[in-house]
């Protein structure tokens, strides 16, 4: 299992992103609604009205308490654990990375759209994800009702499927795309910093599988 050990000095940045996207959410789904209106993404007018910041802001946003929760949850599981391998300074840059790269990718594809606008943090979190397996490739986690712990690699897998499958079939404010431009995000990332990395993840596959047979 990963640690989840949260509100650490090791894990400040983890915590602090964690906090303030629960808090500007929430704030802008039962509070001030014109949150929400000023921080989402509109690709169409990005560029047209300099409205830069929103390829940031749309990341600490979200479309409802569900949205808001899976993101979280996903968060809580691999962020903290994360952040304590690879230092804050890394941690930040490579979810500001997820978040920026995975919005200009959606920008890209929605620029001539002028009534699209997104929101979430769905990008980064999955560059934290799948930054994660390349480090913890035999962690698992439990998710309730479920009876027994998901593989952390397999439960990434099913997190982009099922975004790829939304982002086909439920059009919306919810910016199912990112997941996938934060996953390769992500990949990248650990490539760059800490190629060593993918060397010891197929070591640890090897013995892993080793012990399982």
């Amino acid at each position: 299992m990963l640690a989840m050990t949260i509100f650490n000095a090791d894990t400040e940045g983890a915590t602090v992103l964690f906090v303030a996207t629960a808090v500007i959410s929430l704030l802008g789904l039962w509070v001030m609604p014109a949150i929400i209106r000023l921080a989402a993404l509109r690709p169409y007018w990005l560029v047209r009205n300099s409205e830069y910041w929103r390829l940031i802001s749309a990341g600490f946003v979200h479309a409802n308490l569900t949205h808001l929760l899976l993101n979280l949850l996903t968060y809580y599981f691999f962020a903290f654990a994360l952040e304590r391998r690879i230092g804050t300074a890394h941690f930040v840059t490579l979810y500001a990375l997820g978040l920026l790269l995975s919005n200009l990718g959606t920008s890209y594809r929605h620029r001539n759209e002028p009534d699209y606008a997104t929101l979430g943090a769905s990008g980064a979190v999955c560059a934290v994800l799948f930054a994660a397996i390349i480090y913890f490739p035999t962690s698992s986690l439990y998710i309730l009702p479920l009876p027994v712990p998901i593989p952390a690699p397999v439960f990434a897998v099913l997190y982009l499927a099922y975004s790829y499958y939304q982002s086909r079939h439920s059009p919306g404010p919810i910016n199912h795309d990112a997941h996938i431009g934060g996953a390769l995000t992500g990949l990248a990332f650990v490539a760059v910093t800490n190629p060593a990395a993918y060397g010891r993840l197929l070591d640890e596959i090897g013995a892993w599988r080793s012990g399982a047979t």
